[in-house]
């Protein structure tokens, strides 16, 4: 592959917001969004676990996972902050 492919295809990579490095697009901030989001999901979990809830069960599943399908961090945050607000409003 020459040098003007490569560019070529890095240009098209990072315009549909892509890319070709090793670490898959990931960062220090996203990772540490992942990590906070996640945390408070798993304790969401516990807690619907210990006390036969499946609302805060759910939610906290949920809150577990979608930081891995979601590559903004903002993104990450928004999201978070939303489920984050259901889980408190949405009480039995």
């Amino acid at each position: 592959m020459d040098l003007d492919t490569a560019a070529q295809m890095n240009q098209v990579l990072n315009a549909m917001g892509m890319t070709n490095s090793m670490s898959g697009g990931l960062n220090w901030p996203s990772i540490i969004a992942n990590v906070i989001v996640s945390s408070i999901g798993f304790v969401a979990f516990i807690y619907g676990k210990k006390n036969k809830s499946l609302k805060p069960l759910g939610i906290g599943v949920v809150l577990m996972a979608y930081p891995y399908f979601i590559p903004s961090t903002l993104g990450i945050y928004a999201i978070g902050i939303g489920l984050c607000a259901v889980l408190y409003f949405w009480r039995d």
